[in-house]
């Protein structure tokens, strides 16, 4: 089966690579930019191809030579290369994290025959799929809570902080309005607000904030009160807040020295060296999911936990681990027909499948990225 991956940045090269070890797949990896190839550790059985995927017809031809897609571009290109996948008709899973609605592809892709996996991280991704799941088991679901984060194991002066993931699509957590659900109504707040600590085993106290990751679950999941917040090392939120309310993230030009210049360039260009996270340095991705609801006449709380680290047999950062092994996991069930619903498909609706979800956290297990379960009477 000949599958591509578009984008070779920090997440799609290792969710190549995992797809690569596969004996029934062939591999090919789309990228504009030759020296991220070099991500793929020069893997023999890897092909790669050089072609600008921010043109969309381009994406199009590409795709059809291939049997299953794997978007792993930028989130701000992430909706036009989806469209273009499915103007192919070639079924895919996607982990850019774009601003658009997925949900205004669904009718194309019913129209085209094809199931196009959206959001399928870790978060969004996993925490949809479990947050899905244990709603299945619910009669009544009445709360989901998600708490996320990926972090440098070392603080360092003075961010404490690296990117584990695009940079470009970082800032967009401190910028984008956070949506949620309260009382069963729609909400939206500013990023980085209503700030709370909270104590994680193994990595001590972090500081959550409000991020816009809730994203297709305040669509498809009935429930009066949905959360996601974001996790830091305390102290981020004010230095971050005072960056946005400077206008350091701001995307009109302004005059400087007699050129115009847009903020958001400037402060990009200072933060994304000192926000590299170097080979060899160890990262790690913590993610609580909390959903409170009733069975019969038993008030339940389903809670997962992940505490995942960098892997130094292999090198591979913890989000990249997390986030495409995700992915890749949800390709396999594809490529196996154990998932073929057609349409827009964020990860709750294959947690709506016990055998989808044994298959995903058994998958992942196997590749050392281990979900914990506690359920309690409350």
């Amino acid at each position: 089966m000949k599958i591509v991956v578009l984008g070779s940045g920090l997440v799609g090269a290792p969710t190549a690579l995992d797809l690569a070890a596969d004996s029934r797949f062939e591999v090919t990896v789309a990228d504009r930019d030759p020296e991220a190839f070099s991500r793929l550790g020069g893997i023999k059985n890897i092909a790669t191809v050089q072609v600008n995927l921010s043109d969309s017809k381009t994406v199009t031809k590409l795709v059809r030579n291939y049997d299953l897609v794997l978007s792993a571009v930028p989130g701000f290109m992430g909706f036009q290369t989806l469209k273009a996948v499915i103007s192919a008709g070639r079924n895919v899973v996607d982990i850019a994290f774009f601003p658009e609605d997925p949900f205004e592809l669904e009718d194309q892709a019913r129209a085209a025959g094809v199931t196009a996996v959206v959001d399928c991280g870790v978060a969004p991704g996993m925490s949809n799929l479990l947050a899905g799941h244990a709603a299945s088991l619910l009669d009544e679901t009445r709360s989901v809570l998600i708490y996320v984060g990926g972090l440098p194991e070392i603080r360092e002066w003075p961010f404490e902080y690296k990117a584990v993931f695009s940079p470009a699509d970082v800032l967009e957590e401190y910028v984008r309005p956070a949506r949620y659900i309260q009382n069963g109504a729609l909400v939206v707040k500013p990023a980085l607000s209503e700030p709370e600590r909270l104590e994680f085993p193994g990595v001590g106290t972090l500081e959550a904030f409000n991020t816009d990751g809730l994203r297709t679950l305040a669509r498809t999941l009935s429930a009066p009160d949905m959360k996601e917040k974001t996790l830091r090392y305390p102290g981020h939120i004010e230095k971050m807040a005072m960056l946005r309310e400077t206008g350091f993230f701001g995307s009109e030009e302004i005059e400087v020295g007699g050129v115009r210049v847009k903020p958001l360039d400037v402060t990009s260009r200072l933060l994304f060296p000192k926000w590299k996270l170097e080979d060899g340095e160890t990262d790690l991705t913590v993610m609580k999911i909390i959903v409170d609801g009733r069975r019969g006449e038993e008030t339940l709380r389903y809670t997962y936990d992940l505490l995942d680290r960098r892997d130094p047999a292999t090198g591979v950062h913890s989000m990249a681990r997390t986030t495409g092994y995700t992915a890749s996991c949800a390709l396999r069930l594809l490529a196996d027909g154990v998932f073929a619903e057609k349409g827009i498909i964020p990860p709750e609706f294959i947690g709506r499948r016990p055998e989808c979800v044994t298959v995903m956290l058994d998958s992942l297990r196997e590749r050392g990225v281990v979900y914990r379960e506690t359920v309690e009477k409350i």
